[in-house]
């Protein structure tokens, strides 16, 4: 421990440092010779989440700010897991298809960074500078394949429809200085408190700009246009990882911006409409469209692309809500779907191949009888996706509909247990495929890595254990909401 403002950084910095050892691993590393990055990134990952325990109860902040509060180191450790588990899905995926490991390693790790910043910072700017690091990053890496014409056009338009998205969310942090002089968050909020009742336009478009911006990057609708093309051209084990922790930061950024600073205008006044009116109206879009698209779709990332999307709503219900129930219900929410969404698309990962992304639903049929295993493990992220016991998934989205429910939302409770049903169908229908289908027999036998398998039980175990014993993870996401509500 040396000062609280490199203290209160620790777990970035960990990281950080640890991107930079990759890049120059990579750029001395010989032709052909053969270096543990990947080993390396995982006890660099394992370094950032014992700096994050450490923390715990200290409160500490970085240069005012960054805040290391209970509720960033939270997040930090949700960011730690995802990491891990990507990394660990990875090792098959870099040698089969040849990917330079040293750089892919450093863009992992530098998104991580910045998904950390964006959920530790107490301010606009620097909100928006680790916008900027993970977004930078996860543009790389969605084209890294560059022999790849699909991944290249879709990092292509994620990079554009990203840059829209960062402008406006620049004009948001303009306009919100405009109005209150300042970017800090801890200055913004009681500003507003007692402007609430003044009716400045400017903070509606303060807040309408910010809202656009935190929309584009959690794929709410009408901002998920780039979400199918992106996911389905990048990688599965990227667009598994940028469908996580790009997922996580930027909800874990948007509560502690709206559940705090602006939390003076979530109801209606006589400045106008709340802003729980508006995300609640796109909560309904995003569970509706993301599960009547999802239906539709016979491949399997772009399946998981609208999956994505929906869940993205369930999380929003959360927010509207706005209780105790509902933000300790973010949280949670956000460790149980960024482990059990990363498990169904590294399952994607390991069954591809060079030339082919093995990701359509006919070559799931009769996994089960070449890999039982796999096929086990698959069944259960894809059931807690859907919601059903005893799986993480159905704590989850328990939890978010019951605070929708106490809060008075029914409308959104309601939509929210339809949508969930009515996605079962398509997350069954994969199952269905693997055990009741034949098996094509011209199709390859596909090698499993053991690291590969390891990471696939070990997340499915922590999506069992979530949802038979839920209680102590709750706990400590109550704890850790507390610290800043």
């Amino acid at each position: 421990m040396l000062t609280s403002n490199l203290d209160a950084v620790a777990p970035m910095l960990c990281i950080v440092l640890g991107a930079l050892a990759a890049m120059a691993a990579e750029a001395f590393r010989r032709r052909g010779e053969q270096m543990p990055i990947g080993w390396f990134g995982v006890i660099v990952l394992a370094g950032a989440a014992l700096s994050s325990i450490f923390l715990w109860d200290r409160k500490l902040s970085a240069f005012d700010v960054i805040a290391a509060d209970n509720f960033g180191l939270f997040v930090a450790l949700v960011l730690c897991i995802v990491g891990i588990l990507t990394v660990m899905f990875s090792s098959q995926v870099i040698h089969r298809d040849n990917l330079p490991a040293g750089e892919y390693y450093a863009l992992v790790l530098f998104a991580i960074s910045g998904m950390m910043m964006m959920a530790m910072a107490t301010d606009l700017l620097v909100i928006f500078i680790a916008l900027e690091i993970l977004s930078l990053s996860v543009y790389v890496l969605t084209g890294i394949r560059r022999d790849n014409l699909a991944g290249t056009e879709a990092a292509f338009k994620y990079f554009l429809l990203g840059a829209f998205s960062s402008a406006f969310f620049l004009y948001g942090i303009a306009f919100t200085y405009g109005v209150t002089g300042s970017t800090r968050l801890s200055a913004v909020g009681p500003y507003l408190s007692a402007q609430s009742m003044t009716g400045n336009p400017m903070i509606l478009i303060a807040l309408g700009l910010l809202l656009v911006g935190f929309a584009f990057k959690i794929s709410a609708v009408p901002f998920h246009m780039w979400t199918p093309d992106a996911y389905e051209g990048a990688p599965a084990i990227v667009t598994g990882f940028m469908s996580t922790g790009v997922k996580a930061a930027a909800f874990a950024a948007f509560a502690r911006v709206f559940l705090s600073s602006f939390e003076p205008f979530r109801l209606e006044s006589p400045a106008g409409p709340g802003w729980a009116n508006v995300v609640s109206a796109i909560a309904i879009l995003t569970m509706v469209l993301g599960t009547v698209v999802g239906v539709a779709q016979s491949s399997l990332k772009r399946m998981l692309a609208y999956s994505s999307i929906a869940h993205g709503g369930y999380l929003l219900v959360g927010l509207v809500a706005a209780n105790q129930v509902g933000k300790v219900a973010i949280l949670f929410y956000l460790l149980v779907y960024s482990v059990t969404n990363l498990a169904a698309f590294g399952v994607i990962a390991m069954l591809g191949a060079r030339d082919k992304a093995n990701d359509s639903l006919r070559d799931y049929a009769g996994l089960w009888h070449t890999h039982p295993a796999l096929a086990a493990l698959m069944t259960v992220s894809l059931l807690s996706l859907g919601g059903l016991p005893p799986t993480a998934g159905f704590i989850g989205k328990w939890y978010i509909f019951s605070a929708a429910v106490s809060a008075g939302y029914y409308k959104l409770a309601i939509i929210g247990v339809l949508t969930s049903v009515v996605s079962v169908f398509f997350y069954l229908r994969v199952v269905v495929m693997m055990y009741m289908a034949e098996r094509d027999a011209t199709q390859a036998p596909v090698t499993i890595t053991p690291i590969g398998m390891a990471a696939l039980s070990l997340a499915i175990a922590v999506i069992l254990y979530l949802g038979i014993l839920p209680a102590p993870v709750l706990d400590l996401a109550s704890r850790s909401i507390s610290t800043i509500f």
